[in-house]
């Protein structure tokens, strides 16, 4: 059996308590009508999706810190690629093309922190799929 990656699973938006199963119904996060449609259990392990009602509003902080983060990473590189002062109002560049790049990775940075925001609460069982089985050919 191939041994299941973390990172892997939680980049790939994967179930985090099998690391197979898709989270979301759709593989496009472009499709904005349906970026946020999740499946309600796993589709391998039969993990619910939403633990508690009201559960992902949890998200919008994990959400803010992968925002912010990303923005310091883009700052990073923008300033070792064109450099930043405040003489020549390149700040101002930054704060634009930052904006853009933000605007455009929106839709992947909200499942991913849901993706983490779950792993946060379900942890690893790599027997999980072998135990729905088992239970689906009892009942």
């Amino acid at each position: 059996m191939k041994k299941s990656n973390f990172i892997a699973g939680i980049l790939k938006n994967k179930c985090p308590r099998c690391r197979k199963g898709k989270l979301f119904k759709n593989d496009n996060p472009y499709q904005l009508k349906r970026v946020l449609d999740m499946h309600g259990n796993c589709p391998v392990c039969g993990q619910r999706t939403e633990l508690e009602i009201g559960f992902w509003y949890g998200t919008g902080y994990v959400s803010y810190v992968l925002a912010v983060m990303f923005s310091v990473f883009n700052l990073i590189w923008y300033w070792l690629i064109f450099g930043i002062t405040w003489r020549d109002d390149s700040i101002f560049h930054w704060l634009i093309v930052n904006g853009i790049i933000l605007t455009l990775s929106m839709p992947l940075l909200m499942r991913l922190s849901r993706t983490l925001y779950l792993t946060f609460y379900v942890g690893h069982d790599p027997e999980a799929e072998t135990r729905k089985q088992k239970e689906s050919v009892l009942s």
